[in-house]
């Protein structure tokens, strides 16, 4: 199934401690842990069904935002939210320990 990025909404659940997308009867999601002034963000859950269709760099880019925005500083312990922002440079100074280099 083919989806439109545009289309879909990112909602913080805050309850569930989570970033999600519902589409259909499907989740997809990042797990997230509040620690003060920090965040850590623990996993990310895409279905089968929509791999490889930017579900997760939405997810990631809304969760990265949300720090940001928030003046929290980013613990990524999931292994995509910590790739996402090795490609995505623009994140790197939200990474809590970050220090640019001289």
């Amino acid at each position: 199934m083919k989806i439109d990025l545009n289309e879909i909404d990112v909602i913080n659940n805050q309850d569930a401690r989570r970033f999600e997308v519902r589409i259909d009867d499907y989740f997809a999601l990042i797990d997230y842990i509040p620690a003060g002034s920090n965040i850590v963000y623990s996993h990310t859950e895409v279905p089968k069904v929509f791999e490889g269709q930017g579900i997760a760099g939405k997810l990631a880019r809304t969760a990265l935002d949300y720090a940001r925005d928030n003046n929290l500083k980013v613990i990524p312990l999931c292994p995509f939210v910590a790739g996402y922002i090795r490609k995505h440079p623009e994140y790197q100074p939200l990474v809590w320990g970050f220090k640019p280099k001289a």
